[in-house]
């Protein structure tokens, strides 16, 4: 006769090493403002999918994409140790 056994503790045995670690939540923190810029980027092409963009649609991307790169050069700067300056 075959017994049917549970695979809970199975699944749930490495519960605890699927958390992320400190070290990936600082990364994680550390990204987070050009996520969130590339979201808005996001967002901003989104509302012109089914119209012509206007001429404040633009600006809303012009504006969207420069954020992104700010934020890009900032999180480039601070993860290579540069203080002051562009990258």
């Amino acid at each position: 006769m075959d017994h049917i056994v549970t695979v809970q503790d199975v699944v749930t045995a490495f519960a605890d090493f699927m958390e992320p670690t400190t070290a990936e939540l600082d990364a994680i923190e550390l990204e987070s403002p050009l996520i969130l810029a590339e979201v808005d980027l996001l967002d901003a092409h989104i509302v012109t999918l089914d119209r012509t963009p206007n001429e404040l649609d633009a600006r809303r991307i012009r504006r969207a994409r420069n954020r992104v790169l700010v934020e890009r050069r900032t999180l480039a700067n601070r993860t290579f140790g540069v203080t002051g300056g562009a990258a």
